[in-house]
């Protein structure tokens, strides 16, 4: 990697760290305190949390028609979620294992914490569970696929590929053999 891309990459780490800070701010407005990573409000913010919460009654009559045609179709994804889910568990600790790759720790990418959220009614709770678990697997096989690719085939495509993951970067050009044939185990052993 030439020194042009890292120094890109490194100020692309700082704007990150930057973004990260700015939303600290954004969730700071609205008063979750953070405790052994469990977000918990004051008890007003509590209070009219519950206060805004839409009973089950009022959900149903608001919900326009289109929604409850297309959740069976939503819901359906679960299956191959799951199967992804499982898989990819199995696939990293046996093939991870086996070839010394750091395992990827699920626990980082699973997160669940909207249903603690006072103002989501039953209905709402379980949609947030769901489109956390359907991201969230999505960035851990991701996160397993990246760490795959970087001990098999850390080359960058010919073409421009969108939103690569965050160790791409740093891979070797397309199309340079002799860097291939002599920095690959450099690759498979870099952490990142």
């Amino acid at each position: 990697m030439n020194e042009q891309i890292a120094a890109i990459l490194a100020r692309i780490h700082d704007l990150e760290e930057e973004l990260e800070r700015e939303v600290d701010k954004g969730r700071a407005l609205y008063g979750p305190a953070l405790t052994e990573n469990i977000a918990a409000f004051q008890r007003e913010a509590i209070e009219r949390h519950r206060r805004l919460r839409m009973s089950l009654i009022q959900f149903f009559k608001e919900t326009p028609a289109l929604n409850f045609l297309t959740s069976p179709i939503i819901y359906s994804l679960l299956a191959p979620l799951a199967l992804l889910d499982i898989w990819v568990t199995i696939y990293q600790h046996i093939c991870f294992r086996a070839y010394g790759i750091p395992r990827v720790k699920r626990s980082d990418y699973l997160i669940f914490d909207r249903y603690r959220l006072g103002y989501l009614n039953l209905i709402e709770a379980i949609n947030c569970a769901f489109c956390s678990y359907a991201n969230g697997v999505i960035a851990y096989a991701r996160e397993i696929a990246s760490r795959t690719e970087q001990h098999w085939c850390p080359i960058k495509h010919a073409l421009r590929i969108r939103d690569p993951h965050a160790r791409y970067q740093k891979f070797l050009e397309y199309g340079d053999a002799e860097g291939f044939r002599t920095r690959l185990e450099e690759y498979r052993k870099s952490p990142e």
